[in-house]
């Protein structure tokens, strides 16, 4: 019998939004990104393994991790 797994991230962008920026310190654009790592079985997404999010400034381009208590803030 054959078995076939391993682990798959998967980016996705979220909607950014206007914020000052702790580097630079200019008001401007961030970009969200959301990085989920998906245990697969035979190339098939079973389930998530872990899921990070990093913000990152459009005009010095610093990237930061945030924490998923930070992402849910940033919705509202």
């Amino acid at each position: 019998m054959l078995l076939i797994f391993g682990l798959k991230t998967v980016l996705r962008a979220l909607p950014g939004r206007q914020a000052t920026c702790q580097n630079c310190g200019q008001f401007v654009h961030h970009h969200l990104e959301e990085r989920a790592r998906k245990f697969t079985l035979f190339f098939i997404p079973v389930f998530t393994t872990s899921r990070t999010y990093q913000i990152t400034c459009t005009n010095c381009g610093r990237v930061s991790s945030i924490s998923a208590r930070e992402r849910n803030a940033l919705g509202r």
